[in-house]
C-alpha cells in the first residue's frame, strides 16, 4: 500500500521520538524527556518492578534507579504504529542490557506500548506501559 508524504513525516517524526527516548534515559539527561512527552502524560514502568505516574514522577523515579547502573542501552526496533489523524498508537520492542557496579549485566527485554499525539510543537508521547518479556541475570 502507497503511504502519503504526511505518513511517512508522521512515522519518521514519531520513530525519532522513541530514539530521542531512548538517548535521554541512557545519557541520564532528564530534562530532555520535558519535549518527548506531554506535560500530562501518563508512564506505568509497574511490569518492571517500576514506578507508575506524571513526568515529574517518573524522571525522579528514572534519576534514582539508573543511578545504580554504570551504564545503559535501549536497543529499539522498528516500531507498529497505527496512525490516526492526530493520534497514534505504538508497539515498540526493547532490549535493554544494564552494567551493575562491579560489571554484572542484567538483561530487560520489553515492549513500550505508546500513545502518541501531535502537539503543536510536534508528536509527543501522551501514555507510555511497558510490557515485560524477560529479565535475565537479574540481582536476587
Amino acid at each position: 500500500m502507497t503511504k502519503s508524504l504526511r505518513e511517512l513525516s508522521d512515522r519518521l517524526e514519531i520513530q525519532d521520538l522513541l530514539v530521542d527516548y531512548s538517548h535521554a534515559v541512557d545519557r541520564r539527561e532528564w530534562d530532555a524527556l520535558d519535549v518527548i512527552f506531554t506535560p500530562d502524560a501518563t508512564i506505568d514502568f509497574r511490569a518492571t518492578g517500576g514506578a507508575h505516574g506524571d513526568l515529574p514522577a517518573i524522571k525522579a523515579f528514572l534519576a534514582k534507579a539508573l543511578a545504580n547502573f554504570t551504564v545503559s542501552q535501549h536497543l529499539i526496533a522498528p516500531s507498529k504504529i497505527e496512525l490516526a489523524g492526530d493520534t497514534a498508537t505504538g508497539r515498540t520492542m526493547c532490549h535493554n542490557p544494564m552494567v551493575l557496579e562491579g560489571g554484572r549485566v542484567l538483561f530487560v527485554g520489553l515492549w513500550y506500548i505508546d500513545r502518541f499525539v501531535r502537539t503543536e510543537n510536534g508528536w509527543r508521547i501522551a501514555d507510555r506501559t511497558q510490557e515485560l518479556a524477560y529479565f535475565h541475570n537479574a540481582p536476587g
